[in-house]
């Protein structure tokens, strides 16, 4: 039964009881009651349900029971407000939850900067001009990792190129960062991984949420959001956001602006209804964004000045509807649909760019039982419409994509000792024909409380060369397709992970471990090792990467958390060298070696006062050599390791937080980002070499207000 908080009982139906080293079991019926047969050599009584907390009870008698069992909703609360991150613990795939509070030890001015306390994911500029990031996970681009806002497809397709700017870090509640491919409910494009932002809702604890932002580059934002609960049933919510970059700095004295100048404008509206039987959410969100980089006198209309310039307008409508099964929690159908329209305009110097995305997305979902708990399954469908136009300097490139697909997932669970997920899913692509997906993971509940996970499946995209490669056009550079069409990208994905429970002192602590391999069937290269040029061709011959970490998070003293954690890849790909060989070679720009220490402390349990402090420590890495040699070879180059520290005090009140803060606190900048900078359409200009920060210490002042 289930214990309300007026204090009103309801039964559970279909909730599953064993006895605990046995395969007797049974399952309560409509009314919540059950009979389960008794053995004297049994007395623990395990008791499970989906959305609820399992129980373990010692059952010495033959009497009647009642048994309540605890809304796991409740319990999901109390445990994301205890510590700043977390590792899903009955999740069988690799999923750290990353909570408000961790989210508050920095800025977090977008997505794109709220992985700055996080050893497993890194973000970095793509070059000194465009201001683009990308991610790194599993020591591959972000492009292989699925990313979601609410389980809906977000930074695909042309909103790859700044899509992390676009996701206000007010706006977010929680990210969910899983490891090695994850499920096929979600589709098949994540090859290493997945990332789900989930956002304010309109329903909330919060019905009003105000952030200002200013730092010494001359960056100001300010972000409202509101929520407010119509009737019993219906609510509504409005995430708003302004930002703005518009002093020219140059202070390494190239010439260059060393940030790009910048304007965005970004709104959600979004309603939800939610009954007994029925829950509903459909909204709109609109963006918009206009950027100017390049040389000093950039966007003033002045002649041989070279300028990179991107203008963005995004409109997006979704809607996610499920049916609710009150008498039976772990069944329910639900729907998602989505619908885009992108439009980007760009130029780098004289070379001008545009591109347009049409894209409807829907997945319909079924979950039930098989026979008990223990046994659940889910199958659905999915379809995706993409429609691509981008021209590129007297090229035009078209390509619309149809792709029908169906999966299924079965997941077997014998609480606090294994958890199996089996599936697949089938999809039908109108240019590269039928294409099948497997994925498997398991999650074994150890003695000593001790995790292990082991995992693995296949993963596929398609790519879209420009716009997944800004960074790689800022430069005078030929580009070079050596391919008259492009496959898709295709890749396994295993690993294993440890995650154990500790005690320090009679403190909680965390030890986790893993290690990922990723192995492509193909790949689109993009190619840097011959000096005048930029080359996209299709794999030929071996590429993969393997990825090991160690985390421990620890709480040494009261209010007080520290996190350790090392990270290591290993990352190479068959390339061209300049003499027309192939050369399997350790891919650039991949650093081998991540150290990350974080420690945050508060004042009392009120967290009047907090300090976060981040050290990061990036190991060498290959990048291209800007010489030939004289036999055709490849030369290797190495750029050099280096630190950075970030740093946040903040003051809460009732319903204020004042936060100062600085990022690159030791200023460590690269020297000459931009080769040939005196002479930008000269045949040695390239802003695309960029290994570490472009731009010294920044530091940083905002404000918090909420209401309740």
């Amino acid at each position: 039964m289930e214990r309300k908080s007026d204090g009103k009982t309801e039964p559970l139906t279909g909730a599953t009881l064993f006895w605990l080293g046995s395969q007797i079991h049974a399952q309560t019926d409509g009314e919540g009651r059950f009979a389960i047969e008794r053995s004297p050599a049994y007395q623990r009584l395990v008791v499970t349900l989906v959305g609820f907390r399992s129980d373990t009870l010692t059952v010495a008698t033959g009497d009647d029971l009642r048994i309540f069992l605890e809304n796991s909703n409740q319990l999901q609360e109390v445990t994301v407000t205890s510590t700043s991150t977390a590792v899903d613990r009955l999740n069988p795939i690799h999923t750290e939850i990353i909570t408000t509070r961790a989210l508050a030890k920095a800025a977090c001015c977008n997505l794109s900067e709220s992985f700055e306390t996080n050893a497993s994911v890194s973000v970095s500029y793509s070059d000194a001009v465009t201001g683009a990031k990308q991610i790194q996970l599993l020591g591959l681009a972000g492009n292989y990792v699925q990313i979601n806002s609410e389980n809906i497809p977000n930074i695909r397709g042309l909103n790859t190129t700044y899509g992390l700017n676009y996701i206000p870090g007010t706006w977010i509640s929680s990210i969910d960062v899983a490891k090695g491919v994850g499920s096929v409910v979600n589709g098949y494009e994540g090859m290493t991984g997945a990332i789900n932002v989930e956002l304010a809702k309109p329903d909330g604890p919060e019905k009003l949420y105000l952030n200002g932002y200013v730092n010494s580059f001359g960056r100001g934002e300010l972000n409202l959001n509101l929520a407010k609960k119509l009737t019993d049933r219906w609510s509504v919510g409005l995430l708003s956001h302004g930002s703005a970059l518009r002093t020219r700095l140059d202070k390494n004295g190239d010439g260059f602006l060393d940030n790009p100048l910048y304007a965005q404008g970004n709104i959600v509206n979004r309603w939800k209804y939610q009954s007994d039987r029925w829950m509903s959410q459909f909204g709109v969100k609109a963006l918009y964004e206009d950027r100017t980089g390049g040389q000093m006198d950039a966007g003033r209309d002045k002649p041989n000045v070279y300028e990179f310039g991107n203008t963005t307008k995004r409109i997006e409508v979704f809607s996610k509807t499920a049916q609710l099964f009150p008498k039976k929690p772990y069944k329910g159908l639900a729907l998602i649909v989505n619908g885009v329209y992108h439009d980007a305009s760009a130029r780098f110097g004289r070379t001008p760019y545009a591109g347009t995305e049409k894209s409807l997305y829907s997945n319909l979902i079924y979950q039930n039982i098989i026979g008990d708990t223990r046994h659940t399954y889910k199958v659905g469908a999915s379809f995706l419409l993409d429609d691509f136009r981008e021209r590129w300097k007297d090229s035009t490139f078209r390509r619309q994509e149809v792709v029908p697909g169906i999966f299924g997932e079965y997941t077997y669970s014998l609480p606090d000792r294994i958890t199996l997920v089996a599936g697949s899913r089938v999809d039908f692509h109108n240019l590269y024909g039928t294409r099948f997906t497997p994925r498997l993971h398991v999650l074994f509940h150890l003695p000593a409380e001790t995790s292990l996970r082991i995992g693995g499946g296949k993963g596929w995209r398609v790519a879209n060369p420009i716009a997944e490669n800004y960074g790689m056009l800022v430069n005078s550079r030929t580009l070079e397709v050596m391919d008259r069409s492009f496959r898709p990208e295709e890749s396994w994905n295993y690993g294993v992970s440890v995650n154990k429970q500790l005690h320090w002192f009679g403190r909680a602590a965390n030890f986790a471990v893993d290690f990922y391999r990723t192995d492509f069937q193909n790949q689109l290269i993009v190619d840097m090792e011959t000096m005048d040029r930029v080359r996209f061709y299709n794999l030929r011959g071996k590429s993969f990467a393997n990825s090991f970490q160690a985390e421990v998070n620890v709480q040494p003293l009261p209010r007080t958390e520290v996190k350790l954690a090392y990270r290591w890849f290993d990352v190479w790909q068959t390339v061209f060298t300049p003499g027309g060989d192939l050369s399997l070679q350790q891919k650039m720009f991949v650093n081998r070696d991540r150290v990350l220490f974080n420690i945050g402390w508060s004042s009392d349990k009120f967290e009047k006062w907090k300090a976060d402090v981040t050290w990061q420590w990036n190991g060498r890495r290959r990048i291209p050599s800007m010489t030939h040699s004289h036999d055709g070879s490849l030369q290797e180059v190495f750029a050099p390791a280096f630190s950075n520290i970030n740093a946040q005090i903040t003051k809460n009140f009732r319903t204020w937080a004042l936060y100062v803060g600085g990022e690159n606190l030791n200023n460590f900048t690269q020297k000459n980002p931009i080769v040939g900078a005196n002479d930008p359409f000269g045949k040695s200009f390239d802003a695309s070499m960029v290994w570490g920060p472009v731009i010294g210490r920044m530091v940083y002042a905002g404000f918090r207000y909420k209401i309740k």
